[in-house]
């Protein structure tokens, strides 16, 4: 197997590591692959966007989803590091509220998966990280949402000594009581 699976703490949302292949020359590795990713999360998905980031050290974006054309994401960074975080939005979930997060870089070349119905977010922990995402579905920006990445509610425990650089959505993100979230 080219992947390995590790579970997080909310069972739906994915840690995936594939096997580097290194040598002098560098390394190579499969960043995707539609069979073995369905063959070992047992989710077949169709990919129809790709978004590349760059962000400075200390930059927070999210907790972003949309309420209407809910987006998958195969999340990973190609450069720097960051905490990349997963917030369960499905009322009738019994993990509503509960987050999981994990350390991505450009050295571990972890990815993760976070289904739709989840909020997705991430802050920038080296000096620069650039960020490459996958999503199901198109950016319907009329039904995009953010959830405020500091809400006491959900405990987020972000590895950060510092406030965040946010843009003005995320600043004015809701609180996990008044957001819309998934039936």
């Amino acid at each position: 197997m080219a992947i390995q699976i590790k579970d997080t703490s909310l069972p739906e949302i994915k840690l995936i590591e594939p096997k580097v292949f290194g040598d002098a020359r560098g390394y190579f590795y499969e960043s995707f692959n539609a069979r073995e990713f369905a063959e070992q999360t047992g989710v077949d998905v169709t990919f129809v966007q790709d978004n590349h980031s760059r962000s400075s050290k200390g930059v927070l974006r999210g907790l972003h989803y949309q309420i209407e054309h809910a987006q998958g994401k195969l999340v990973r960074v190609v450069e720097g590091e960051v905490f990349d975080v997963a917030v369960d939005l499905r009322k009738n979930s019994p993990n509503f509220g509960a987050w999981t997060g994990a350390l991505l870089s450009e050295s571990n070349h972890r990815q993760m998966w976070v289904p739709p119905g989840f909020a997705h977010g991430f802050v920038v922990l080296s000096d620069m990280a650039q960020f490459l995402y996958k999503t199901t579905d198109y950016w319907y920006p009329e039904h995009e949402r953010s959830l405020l990445w500091n809400d006491p509610a959900l405990g987020i425990d972000w590895p950060i000594d510092f406030e965040p650089l946010l843009a003005a959505k995320d600043a004015a993100g809701k609180l996990l009581s008044d957001a819309d979230h998934f039936a």
